[in-house]
């Protein structure tokens, strides 16, 4: 029988257990040494010592096919994650921890390219520590990855910091070696020829890249050039989605408010329509906008609404004619009520202090619909005061050829002569006085009073209310020359009633204008009883008893009070000519007794009594007494 040591068999079966078990490389070299130790043959140890490099190889085929399929599959695995993310963060993040993995290195991590800056910036990695290194900035041609950026082609170093192929700057070297990086591999991110991206996997002790991890990490690139492309591409197509229904939205939006808007329009076009008045306006618009609205003159008076509201109205209309549109004014919103140029009041919103731009528009629709409004009821004012004008300019040139026929004239036209009435007589100065007419069509909007030009003034009918005619008369020049622009000079007559009654009212009023320019009070208003002794002379009727009463009033009941001797003390004093030392002989009283008394008599008259006018006035009051107390 031959000796089983004389056979290679054996051995050759042992090499392919150990194939088939995928034992290490040392295993397969025991083979041949125990052979030898049996003391097998030498054509014996020749063939298996062939059989066992033959094997070696197969082994080693087999390891790469293993590891190759392996990387396959971890490839394959990387693209199915990557085609499943839609993030592009979350892509980046895959790309990166992907190619540590399969690598096996310390750290991996993404550059990509900043078009604005002309640079790359560091924008993933997985597994640094070091803030410097993950904010590094890249140049082109600059260290490892601005030479992969620039060249499009892979680079590979054991040892970056004494490879001499590289451009080495303080910044990269300083952020590599706070890394502690050693060994860096680089390749590109290829989309169509450009690259739009660097990928790196890098140790932090020395080490060879071979070809094939060169290959692979390539492949894992362009995987992840057309995933990060794709990721893009979905971020962009989400965004001009997002664009897109936004732009919807707003179109939605702007067409719900224009349609709200022309109804809201209609809605008040039909109330003027329907002939109603300002406060059916202002409570329409309140309705469609939530909030409290008044409506103001050019003055600023209240034509509805809250009456507060007029404060500091001006500057914000003003503000609403220059810029053509609603303005806000602390928690209120203010528009312009405009006629072309001429400026017809305000329209005030209150309990809205912030107007989405629809509401603003339907509240500036609001003061156009109510400029037509008022345009309407002015146009019907001025009508009905030309006509009311007529009869007042007949009953101003012959009150005593008709009275009954005026008083029916008045009655249809609304005007009850019989009731008192208050008469102005305005005059213009310089060359506003052509617009006069019309300012005062203006001032008497909205009250039943009548004016007409009747001479070189116009004269003005307002049905008696009890106001002071004086108070009346300057607050009517006050406002006419607003109107106008220009000064107003305003008499005013006494209340009266009847037509012959309200004539010589109107000759009052007419000589008190006259007195106001001789007096140089241009542009100021006044009644008889408010000129003083003037009135005396200028009135009807020369009421006596009450300019005294006025001119000495203070001091007769000073004296009635107290028992003192002011009135006496004054006398005395005019007479003697304003001498201290004779008008205490006239009064048998000690010279400081006198001065005491006329310090009184300036508490109450005031510091004034002693000027020229004044004087004068005081002392035709106290003749005009001694003439009644005689």
């Amino acid at each position: 029988m031959d000796d089983p040591h004389d056979s290679p068999a054996p051995a050759l079966r042992r090499l392919l257990d150990l194939l088939a078990s995928g034992a290490a490389t040392e295993d397969f070299a025991e083979v041949l040494a125990d052979a030898r130790r049996r003391g097998a043959p030498p054509q014996v140890l020749a063939e298996i010592d062939a059989a066992t490099w033959q094997a070696m190889r197969v082994h080693r085929t087999m390891r790469q096919h293993r590891r190759r399929e392996a990387e396959l599959t971890a490839l394959f695995d990387t693209a199915g994650d990557l085609a499943a993310s839609r993030d592009l963060d979350a892509v980046l993040q895959a790309i990166v921890r992907r190619a540590r993995m399969l690598l096996g290195t310390d750290t991996a991590y993404l550059t990509l390219p900043d078009e604005r800056a002309g640079d790359t910036y560091m924008r993933v990695t997985d597994g640094s520590v070091s803030q410097l290194f993950q904010t590094l900035r890249l140049s082109l041609g600059d260290g490892l990855g601005g030479l992969v950026a620039q060249t499009a082609r892979p680079y590979a170093t054991p040892d970056y910091r004494t490879d001499e192929r590289f451009h080495h700057t303080g910044t990269i070297d300083a952020g590599v070696l706070d890394e502690g990086l050693v060994a860096i591999i680089g390749v590109p991110l290829l989309l169509g020829g450009d690259v739009i991206g660097v990928l790196f996997a890098a140790d932090r002790s020395p080490r060879a890249f071979s070809p094939d991890e060169v290959a692979l990490l390539c492949t894992l690139a362009a995987h992840a050039a057309i995933a990060l492309d794709t990721a893009k591409a979905l971020a962009d197509t989400r965004a001009a989605l997002g664009e897109l229904a936004a732009a919807n939205r707003v179109v939605q939006e702007h067409s719900a408010a224009v349609q709200r808007a022309e109804q809201a329009h209609d809605r008040l076009t039909d109330l003027v329509l329907r002939g109603a008045e300002v406060d059916d306006v202002a409570a329409e618009v309140a309705a469609l906008l939530g909030g409290e609205v008044g409506v103001h003159d050019a003055e600023g008076r209240p034509l509805s609404g809250r009456d507060g509201a007029a404060r500091d109205l001006a500057g914000a209309v003003a503000a609403s004619r220059a810029e053509g549109r609603a303005v806000r004014q602390g928690t209120t919103w203010v528009c312009a009520v405009l006629a072309g140029q001429d400026l017809l009041g305000g329209l005030v919103l209150h309990g809205q202090p912030d107007l989405d731009d629809p509401d603003r528009r339907i509240f500036e629709r609001a003061s156009v619909v109510t400029a037509l409004l008022l345009l309407l009821r002015r146009s019907v004012a001025e009508t009905e005061n030309r006509i009311r004008g007529e009869l007042l300019a007949d009953l101003l040139t012959a009150p005593d050829r008709d009275p009954a026929g005026l008083a029916a004239r008045g009655r249809r036209l609304g005007v009850d002569l019989a009731r008192p009435h208050l008469v102005l007589v305005a005059a213009g100065e310089g060359e506003g006085r052509t617009r006069l007419a019309g300012a005062a069509a203006r001032y008497l909007f909205g009250t039943r009073g009548i004016s007409a030009e009747h001479g070189e003034a116009v004269v003005v009918l307002l049905p008696d209310d009890g106001t002071d005619p004086d108070r009346a008369a300057a607050d009517a020049a006050d406002r006419l020359a607003r109107l106008a622009g220009c000064p107003v000079t305003v008499g005013a007559g006494r209340p009266a009633a009847g037509p012959a009654a309200l004539a010589a009212a109107h000759a009052e009023g007419l000589r008190c204008v006259r007195a106001l320019r001789v007096l140089g009070r241009n542009g100021d208003g006044a009644s008889a009883a408010g000129l003083g002794f003037l009135g005396v002379l200028l009135g009807e009727g020369h009421d006596v008893a009450a300019f005294v009463a006025a001119a000495l009033g203070p001091l007769t009941d000073y004296d009635a009070r107290r028992g003192t001797e002011l009135v006496r003390t004054l006398r005395a004093y005019f007479d003697c000519g304003g001498s201290l030392t004779r008008a205490k002989d006239e009064l048998h009283v000690h010279v400081n007794t006198v001065v005491q008394r006329l310090d009184r008599i300036e508490v109450l008259l005031g510091r004034d009594w002693s000027s020229p006018e004044r004087a004068l006035e005081l002392q035709l009051a106290l003749r005009l007494q001694l003439l009644a107390d005689g």
